[in-house]
């Protein structure tokens, strides 16, 4: 096997694996419980955003950490602050981008 050839079939290979691990990461979210503070609930209302918006953000929105374990996470037009806890996420704010 050329060298080319054996490193597009190890890049295929690694690409494979990452697309595995992502959708690991999902089924993941998918499995999880999501907790609302009081204070995100408001935001939704005021904001006029859904629950299923926020689990759509949560599992397809660009991930920063703001702390050791704060997540925010950019979707569309607003951006969801939350905590991993054990097996749950824990939605702290819902707030604009």
């Amino acid at each position: 096997m050329s060298c080319h050839l054996l490193k597009l079939h190890f890049s295929i290979l690694n690409l494979e694996i990452f697309k595995y691990y992502l959708y690991l990461l999902y089924l993941q979210v998918l499995l999880v419980q999501v907790l609302y503070s009081k204070h995100a609930r408001e935001r939704m209302v005021l904001r006029g955003i859904s629950q299923p918006e926020v689990e759509d953000a949560i599992k397809k929105g660009s991930k920063e950490l703001q702390k050791p374990d704060v997540i925010l996470s950019n979707y569309t037009y607003f951006c969801v602050v939350y905590k991993k806890i054990d097996d749950k996420i824990f939605i702290i704010t819902i707030k604009p981008r």
